[in-house]
């Protein structure tokens, strides 16, 4: 059997604790995916690939799942250190081509400027492969305007979560993931 990605969400989450590892945990519950197994994997969209939303996704995952994901975590116990996390994710026009996703963690950025660098990511990615020129050196917004002229790229977007770290020493995690629902396809041995 091959298995490859039919559906995909997202989710993120943040989560407050004591302990660095409860923190994760909680992050992970507050993102609604903390009953399944997380196996990361790299940053491919597979074609045909259908978006789903987060409350659709969570229905269709169960307990104990084996789950593929890709994965931006982050986390501090420094009091009102700021911290993200984000997915970025680029989707060819042609749905016959893959795309890219892309984890992105850093330290003193919003969420929404960890969001739009991990977006800028998997586009620069897609566009590489696709054999899109660009400047490397232009400011996000000029590249993604080429991206998307160039007749090649359909979508690009991102999720994002970034938080300050608490006092008393408590550790802070955030997480941003995209999950992948597999579909199992049979395929004929080569050797019958």
């Amino acid at each position: 059997m091959i298995t490859i990605p039919s559906k995909i969400f997202f989710v993120k989450g943040v989560g407050i604790h004591k302990d660095k590892l409860a923190s994760f945990e909680l992050a992970l519950r507050d993102a609604g995916i903390q009953k399944c197994n997380l196996v990361n994997v790299s940053s491919i969209f597979s074609p045909k690939c259908k978006i789903i939303s987060k409350d659709e996704g969570i229905k269709i995952i169960k307990p104990g799942q084996i789950t593929f994901c890709v994965m931006a975590r982050n986390d501090t116990d420094e009091p009102n250190r700021l911290i993200s996390s984000a997915i970025g994710l680029a989707i060819p026009k042609n749905e016959e081509n893959y795309g890219y996703l892309s984890e992105h963690h850093a330290y003193g950025e919003t969420d929404e400027k960890s969001g739009e660098y991990a977006e800028d990511l998997a586009a620069t990615m897609l566009a590489t492969t696709l054999g899109i020129e660009f400047d490397p050196n232009q400011a996000w917004e000029e590249r993604e305007q080429i991206y998307k002229a160039s007749g090649h790229i359909f979508k690009t977007t991102h999720i994002s979560q970034s938080a300050e770290g608490k006092k008393n020493s408590l550790w802070t995690s955030v997480v941003a993931a995209a999950i992948f629902i597999l579909e199992e396809t049979p395929q004929k041995l080569l050797f019958e």
